[in-house]
């Protein structure tokens, strides 16, 4: 049993045992939910092999492989694009210069309030770009915008005494910000960035209400087919699984990413010093 803090009690045989049934009682409310789609899935023929069938064939395999390559790409070009717009209008927002700060200010905060479908369907339709880059332009000024927030919110958590000693080594304002502060902001970050790229992945499926063929355009092809007999729950079962495995890859790397920074010697502040040798007693007399 562990050690009550001060704020916690460790439970006792009572309270574990009452903690025990609430355990038992919420696994077999979970089992019964699950019982009952399974049953409503059976229920409306949607194990049937008419339904499967398609998957079988090559060429609908290609299209979903051909799919999911395009929401790759479109979740590449963003990541590559939105990690420095928002890097650019964070170091903006922090600026001593007030005309700098207020054009940046008020370019990440338009971006970020402007919906994202509105902002994708302005680019396509308003300014003719390809569904790709209207897409991809969409993803990286809404989420670019919210990257800024987090860039800048990791920078401002690092004490003011790490800047204050920066600048009084002689550091210049360049060198404070990159080999002080973002260094010691990244592991804070971190989090907060998967977290928005994992938002940035999921709404690449943005991309069918502009005809770009992603994933999940290619699945509402083969849902919406009468010759394969609308199999709209199997195209989900088989897309949901795909989405959830690539967010878990994303959420794996940066966990990754994290315990290298961990155990680098710069994170753990250095190579540890000498200790000095002290010796207990009265001081040495002179001869």
């Amino acid at each position: 049993m562990s050690e009550a803090s001060a704020l916690h009690d460790a439970p006792g045989p009572r309270a574990l045992a009452r903690h025990r049934r609430y355990g038992l009682i919420a696994l077999l409310a979970i089992a019964a939910v699950l019982g009952w789609v399974v049953y409503m899935l059976v229920h409306t023929h949607q194990f049937t092999a008419e339904k499967w069938r398609p998957f079988e064939y090559r060429g609908v395999q290609e299209l979903l492989l051909r799919g999911l390559g395009n929401t790759l790409k479109a979740f590449a070009l963003t990541v590559l694009l939105a990690l420095p717009f928002g890097a650019l209008f964070a170091a903006g927002r922090l600026s001593e210069h007030r005309v700098l700060r207020w054009v940046s200010t008020l370019v990440v905060e338009f971006f970020r309030a402007m919906p994202l479908l509105v902002m994708i369907f302005f680019i396509f339709v308003a300014m003719k770009v390809q569904p790709l880059w209207a897409l991809v332009a969409g993803l990286t000024l809404y989420n670019g915008s919210v990257l800024a927030e987090v860039f800048r919110a990791g920078v401002l958590a690092v004490p003011a005494g790490q800047r204050e000693a920066a600048f009084a080594l002689g550091l210049r304002k360049t060198q404070v910000m990159a080999y002080v502060l973002v260094p010691q902001a990244n592991r804070a970050m971190l989090p907060s960035i998967i977290s928005q790229l994992v938002v940035a992945l999921k709404d690449t499926s943005l991309g069918f209400l502009i005809t770009y063929e992603e994933f999940l355009h290619a699945g509402k092809l083969i849902a919406t087919n009468l010759d394969y007999g609308l199999p709209f729950i199997p195209v989900v079962m088989v897309i949901t699984p795909v989405y959830i495995g690539l967010c878990l890859l994303l959420s794996w790397l940066a966990r990754w990413v994290e315990r290298r920074g961990r155990r680098s010697p710069r994170a753990r502040g250095g190579a540890p010093m000498a200790k000095a040798g002290v010796v207990l007693g009265l001081p040495p007399t002179g001869e």
